[in-house]
Protein backbone atom coordinates (compact mmCIF):
# COMPACT_ATOMS: atom_id res chain seq x y z
CA UNK A 1 0.00 0.00 0.00
CA UNK A 2 1.20 3.38 -0.76
CA UNK A 3 -0.55 6.58 0.09
CA UNK A 4 -1.66 9.09 -2.55
CA UNK A 5 1.04 12.07 -3.53
CA UNK A 6 0.36 14.27 -0.64
CA UNK A 7 -1.99 17.29 -1.55
CA UNK A 8 -1.35 20.68 -0.62
CA UNK A 9 -2.79 22.03 2.87
CA UNK A 10 -5.46 24.73 1.96
CA UNK A 11 -7.54 26.05 4.34
CA UNK A 12 -10.56 23.31 3.40
CA UNK A 13 -8.08 20.46 3.63
CA UNK A 14 -6.34 21.94 6.58
CA UNK A 15 -10.57 22.38 8.15
CA UNK A 16 -10.78 18.67 7.14
CA UNK A 17 -7.90 17.35 9.32
CA UNK A 18 -8.73 19.99 12.01
CA UNK A 19 -12.51 19.02 12.32
CA UNK A 20 -12.28 15.66 13.85
CA UNK A 21 -9.85 15.97 16.51
CA UNK A 22 -12.02 18.91 17.96
CA UNK A 23 -15.22 16.96 17.97
CA UNK A 24 -13.52 14.09 19.36
CA UNK A 25 -11.74 15.96 22.04
CA UNK A 26 -15.19 16.93 23.03
CA UNK A 27 -16.10 12.83 22.85
CA UNK A 28 -13.96 12.50 25.64
CA UNK A 29 -15.07 14.85 27.75
CA UNK A 30 -18.72 13.96 26.91
CA UNK A 31 -18.39 10.13 27.63
CA UNK A 32 -16.53 10.64 30.72
CA UNK A 33 -19.12 12.88 31.74
CA UNK A 34 -21.91 10.60 31.53
CA UNK A 35 -20.25 7.24 32.19
CA UNK A 36 -22.55 6.64 35.39
CA UNK A 37 -25.97 6.89 33.50
CA UNK A 38 -25.41 5.13 30.55
CA UNK A 39 -23.05 1.86 30.32
CA UNK A 40 -20.31 1.77 27.34
CA UNK A 41 -21.93 -0.76 25.07
CA UNK A 42 -25.60 1.23 25.57
CA UNK A 43 -23.60 4.21 24.65
CA UNK A 44 -22.16 2.87 21.91
CA UNK A 45 -25.62 1.78 20.59
CA UNK A 46 -27.17 4.88 21.68
CA UNK A 47 -24.54 6.74 19.43
CA UNK A 48 -24.07 5.12 16.31
CA UNK A 49 -28.13 4.84 16.24
CA UNK A 50 -28.35 8.61 16.36
CA UNK A 51 -25.66 8.73 13.74
CA UNK A 52 -28.19 6.05 11.48
CA UNK A 53 -30.92 8.64 11.86
CA UNK A 54 -28.92 11.58 10.74
CA UNK A 55 -26.92 10.09 7.88
CA UNK A 56 -30.05 8.07 6.20
CA UNK A 57 -31.71 11.41 4.57
CA UNK A 58 -28.89 12.22 2.37
CA UNK A 59 -26.58 8.63 2.43
CA UNK A 60 -29.38 6.41 1.33
CA UNK A 61 -29.02 7.34 -2.53
CA UNK A 62 -24.99 7.19 -2.44
CA UNK A 63 -25.53 4.00 -0.31
CA UNK A 64 -28.05 2.56 -2.97
CA UNK A 65 -25.62 3.54 -6.03
CA UNK A 66 -22.52 2.21 -4.75
CA UNK A 67 -23.59 -1.02 -3.05
CA UNK A 68 -22.71 -3.17 -6.25
CA UNK A 69 -19.42 -2.00 -5.33
CA UNK A 70 -19.14 -2.75 -1.64
CA UNK A 71 -19.13 -6.54 -2.37
CA UNK A 72 -14.85 -5.89 -4.08
CA UNK A 73 -14.53 -4.55 -0.78
CA UNK A 74 -16.94 -6.18 1.45
CA UNK A 75 -13.59 -7.53 4.32
CA UNK A 76 -12.38 -3.79 3.99
CA UNK A 77 -15.61 -2.37 4.44
CA UNK A 78 -16.34 -4.97 7.52
CA UNK A 79 -12.78 -4.12 8.43
CA UNK A 80 -13.23 -0.83 9.30
CA UNK A 81 -16.83 -1.08 10.57
CA UNK A 82 -15.99 -3.66 13.02
CA UNK A 83 -12.61 -1.43 14.26
CA UNK A 84 -13.09 2.29 13.48
CA UNK A 85 -17.49 1.98 14.27
CA UNK A 86 -17.87 -0.45 16.69
CA UNK A 87 -14.66 -1.72 18.69
CA UNK A 88 -13.05 1.95 18.86
CA UNK A 89 -15.81 3.77 20.00
CA UNK A 90 -16.96 1.17 22.78
CA UNK A 91 -13.18 0.33 24.23
CA UNK A 92 -12.83 4.16 24.92
CA UNK A 93 -16.07 4.06 27.00
CA UNK A 94 -15.33 1.09 28.30
CA UNK A 95 -11.70 2.28 29.35
CA UNK A 96 -13.02 5.72 30.32
CA UNK A 97 -14.56 3.81 33.48
CA UNK A 98 -11.19 3.48 34.82
CA UNK A 99 -8.72 5.34 33.95
CA UNK A 100 -8.16 9.12 33.74
CA UNK A 101 -8.72 11.36 30.67
CA UNK A 102 -4.79 12.18 31.28
CA UNK A 103 -3.88 8.97 30.64
CA UNK A 104 -6.26 8.40 27.77
CA UNK A 105 -4.72 11.51 25.89
CA UNK A 106 -1.42 10.11 26.46
CA UNK A 107 -2.55 6.39 25.04
CA UNK A 108 -4.47 8.44 22.49
CA UNK A 109 -1.43 10.23 21.18
CA UNK A 110 0.12 7.05 19.93
CA UNK A 111 -2.18 6.31 17.33
CA UNK A 112 -0.10 8.26 13.90
CA UNK A 113 2.79 6.05 15.63
CA UNK A 114 0.76 2.74 15.59
CA UNK A 115 -0.47 3.62 12.15
CA UNK A 116 3.14 4.03 10.96
CA UNK A 117 4.22 0.91 12.49
CA UNK A 118 1.40 -1.17 11.56
CA UNK A 119 1.89 0.30 8.10
CA UNK A 120 5.81 -0.68 7.94
CA UNK A 121 4.43 -4.34 9.04
CA UNK A 122 2.07 -5.21 6.91
CA UNK A 123 2.05 -3.33 3.72
CA UNK A 124 6.10 -2.42 4.65
CA UNK A 125 5.03 1.60 4.02
CA UNK A 126 8.25 3.36 4.71
CA UNK A 127 8.49 6.97 6.55
CA UNK A 128 9.80 9.88 5.76
CA UNK A 129 12.19 11.36 8.24
CA UNK A 130 10.27 14.44 7.84
CA UNK A 131 7.15 13.02 9.40
CA UNK A 132 9.08 10.70 12.13
CA UNK A 133 10.56 13.70 13.60
CA UNK A 134 7.12 16.00 12.93
CA UNK A 135 5.28 12.53 15.22
CA UNK A 136 8.15 12.60 18.14
CA UNK A 137 7.86 16.69 17.92
CA UNK A 138 4.28 16.81 18.47
CA UNK A 139 4.23 13.78 20.69
CA UNK A 140 6.46 15.96 22.81
CA UNK A 141 4.02 18.95 22.92
CA UNK A 142 1.16 16.50 23.93
CA UNK A 143 3.44 15.44 26.66
CA UNK A 144 3.76 19.05 27.89
CA UNK A 145 -0.05 19.76 28.12
CA UNK A 146 -0.69 16.70 30.10
CA UNK A 147 2.00 16.95 32.15
CA UNK A 148 1.35 20.34 33.15
CA UNK A 149 5.06 21.22 32.10
CA UNK A 150 6.17 19.38 34.79
CA UNK A 151 8.18 15.85 34.14
CA UNK A 152 7.68 14.52 37.53
CA UNK A 153 3.98 14.38 36.88
CA UNK A 154 4.57 12.12 33.81
CA UNK A 155 6.95 9.74 36.16
CA UNK A 156 4.28 9.53 38.74
CA UNK A 157 1.55 8.33 36.61
CA UNK A 158 0.11 4.82 37.45
CA UNK A 159 -1.52 2.76 35.03
CA UNK A 160 -4.70 1.01 35.14
CA UNK A 161 -7.03 -1.38 33.41
CA UNK A 162 -8.56 0.86 31.92
CA UNK A 163 -5.52 2.03 29.80
CA UNK A 164 -4.80 -1.04 28.10
CA UNK A 165 -8.50 -0.60 26.85
CA UNK A 166 -7.90 2.24 25.60
CA UNK A 167 -4.33 1.24 24.21
CA UNK A 168 -5.95 -1.67 22.51
CA UNK A 169 -8.76 1.02 20.85
CA UNK A 170 -5.76 3.11 19.90
CA UNK A 171 -4.58 -0.13 17.90
CA UNK A 172 -8.01 -0.50 16.49
CA UNK A 173 -8.05 3.07 14.82
CA UNK A 174 -4.66 2.72 13.48
CA UNK A 175 -5.95 -0.71 11.88
CA UNK A 176 -8.93 1.14 10.64
CA UNK A 177 -6.92 4.29 9.03
CA UNK A 178 -4.80 2.01 6.92
CA UNK A 179 -7.79 0.06 6.09
CA UNK A 180 -9.80 2.92 5.03
CA UNK A 181 -7.13 3.97 2.71
CA UNK A 182 -7.69 0.77 0.99
CA UNK A 183 -11.23 1.56 -0.55
CA UNK A 184 -11.03 3.86 -3.50
CA UNK A 185 -12.14 7.33 -3.55
CA UNK A 186 -14.64 6.09 -6.19
CA UNK A 187 -16.87 5.06 -3.58
CA UNK A 188 -19.08 7.65 -2.25
CA UNK A 189 -17.61 7.83 1.80
CA UNK A 190 -21.18 8.93 2.72
CA UNK A 191 -22.96 5.95 1.70
CA UNK A 192 -19.78 3.98 2.76
CA UNK A 193 -20.07 5.45 6.35
CA UNK A 194 -23.92 4.50 5.97
CA UNK A 195 -22.95 0.87 5.63
CA UNK A 196 -20.10 0.88 8.46
CA UNK A 197 -22.89 2.37 10.61
CA UNK A 198 -25.29 -0.59 9.88
CA UNK A 199 -22.69 -3.15 10.47
CA UNK A 200 -21.56 -1.79 13.62
CA UNK A 201 -25.29 -1.54 15.19
CA UNK A 202 -25.54 -5.39 14.08
CA UNK A 203 -22.41 -6.06 15.93
CA UNK A 204 -23.25 -4.23 19.15
CA UNK A 205 -27.15 -5.14 19.22
CA UNK A 206 -26.75 -8.60 21.25
CA UNK A 207 -23.60 -7.23 23.10
CA UNK A 208 -26.43 -4.23 24.43
CA UNK A 209 -28.84 -6.52 25.17
CA UNK A 210 -27.03 -8.63 27.30
CA UNK A 211 -25.62 -5.63 29.09
CA UNK A 212 -28.87 -3.86 29.83
CA UNK A 213 -30.03 -7.27 31.59
CA UNK A 214 -27.37 -6.54 34.15
CA UNK A 215 -26.93 -2.49 33.85
CA UNK A 216 -29.25 0.04 34.21
CA UNK A 217 -29.42 3.12 32.11
CA UNK A 218 -30.02 6.31 33.38
CA UNK A 219 -31.72 9.11 30.81
CA UNK A 220 -34.08 11.36 33.27
CA UNK A 221 -31.12 14.05 33.30
CA UNK A 222 -32.24 16.32 30.25
CA UNK A 223 -28.07 17.04 29.95
CA UNK A 224 -27.46 13.37 29.54
CA UNK A 225 -29.90 13.52 26.54
CA UNK A 226 -28.14 16.90 25.25
CA UNK A 227 -24.98 14.84 25.13
CA UNK A 228 -26.15 11.72 23.93
CA UNK A 229 -27.34 14.27 20.61
CA UNK A 230 -23.43 16.30 20.42
CA UNK A 231 -22.06 12.37 20.83
CA UNK A 232 -24.40 10.86 17.91
CA UNK A 233 -23.88 13.94 16.08
CA UNK A 234 -21.30 15.48 15.92
CA UNK A 235 -17.80 13.27 17.05
CA UNK A 236 -19.73 10.72 15.13
CA UNK A 237 -21.27 11.28 11.87
CA UNK A 238 -19.40 15.02 10.92
CA UNK A 239 -15.81 14.00 12.64
CA UNK A 240 -15.58 10.37 10.80
CA UNK A 241 -16.93 11.56 7.25
CA UNK A 242 -14.26 14.36 8.00
CA UNK A 243 -11.60 11.88 8.91
CA UNK A 244 -12.31 9.66 6.26
CA UNK A 245 -11.90 12.39 3.21
CA UNK A 246 -8.84 13.36 4.70
CA UNK A 247 -7.62 9.91 4.43
CA UNK A 248 -8.23 10.28 1.26
CA UNK A 249 -6.75 13.33 0.29
CA UNK A 250 -3.59 12.76 2.34
CA UNK A 251 -2.85 9.59 3.54
CA UNK A 252 -3.13 7.71 6.49
CA UNK A 253 -0.34 9.03 8.47
CA UNK A 254 -0.40 12.65 7.70
CA UNK A 255 -3.99 12.56 8.52
CA UNK A 256 -3.36 10.62 11.51
CA UNK A 257 -0.59 13.02 13.12
CA UNK A 258 -3.81 15.89 13.38
CA UNK A 259 -5.32 13.34 16.25
CA UNK A 260 -2.59 15.08 18.28
CA UNK A 261 -4.33 18.41 18.55
CA UNK A 262 -6.62 17.09 20.82
CA UNK A 263 -5.39 17.86 24.17
CA UNK A 264 -5.20 21.49 22.84
CA UNK A 265 -8.85 21.61 21.46
CA UNK A 266 -9.05 20.12 25.26
CA UNK A 267 -7.20 22.51 26.86
CA UNK A 268 -9.06 25.91 24.52
CA UNK A 269 -13.04 23.74 25.08
CA UNK A 270 -12.25 23.80 29.40
CA UNK A 271 -10.95 27.49 28.88
CA UNK A 272 -13.82 28.97 26.88
CA UNK A 273 -16.88 26.59 28.74
CA UNK A 274 -15.26 25.72 31.82
CA UNK A 275 -13.89 29.16 32.59
CA UNK A 276 -10.23 27.59 33.41
CA UNK A 277 -7.43 29.35 33.27
CA UNK A 278 -4.95 28.94 30.12
CA UNK A 279 -1.57 28.68 31.08
CA UNK A 280 1.60 28.97 30.22
CA UNK A 281 2.45 25.09 29.25
CA UNK A 282 -0.66 24.81 27.26
CA UNK A 283 0.37 27.64 24.92
CA UNK A 284 4.45 25.69 24.80
CA UNK A 285 2.47 22.75 24.05
CA UNK A 286 0.24 23.63 21.49
CA UNK A 287 3.35 25.69 20.08
CA UNK A 288 5.42 22.44 20.18
CA UNK A 289 2.24 20.27 18.91
CA UNK A 290 1.85 22.46 15.82
CA UNK A 291 5.65 22.88 14.41
CA UNK A 292 5.67 18.82 14.70
CA UNK A 293 2.41 18.60 12.71
CA UNK A 294 4.04 21.24 10.25
CA UNK A 295 7.11 18.72 9.78
CA UNK A 296 4.74 15.97 9.26
CA UNK A 297 3.34 17.96 6.54
CA UNK A 298 6.25 18.87 4.88
CA UNK A 299 6.42 17.36 1.09
CA UNK A 300 10.47 15.71 0.84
Amino acid sequence: MSDSPPATLDWRILLLLLLPPLLWAGNFIAGRAINAEVPPVTLSFIRWSIALVCLLPFALRPFLRDRVHYQAYRWHIFGTAFTGVAAFNLLVYWGLHTTSATNGIILNSFIPFLVAIFGFLFYRKTLPASQFIGLLVSLTGVLIVVSHGDLQILLTLAFAEGDVIIFLAMMFWALYTLWLKDIPASINRTGLMLCQVMIALTLLLPLCLWELQTTSIHLQNPQTLWILVYIGIFPSVIALLAYSKAVTLVGSVRASVFIHAMPIFGSVLSTLLLQEAFHLYQFLGMLTIFTGIWLANRIN
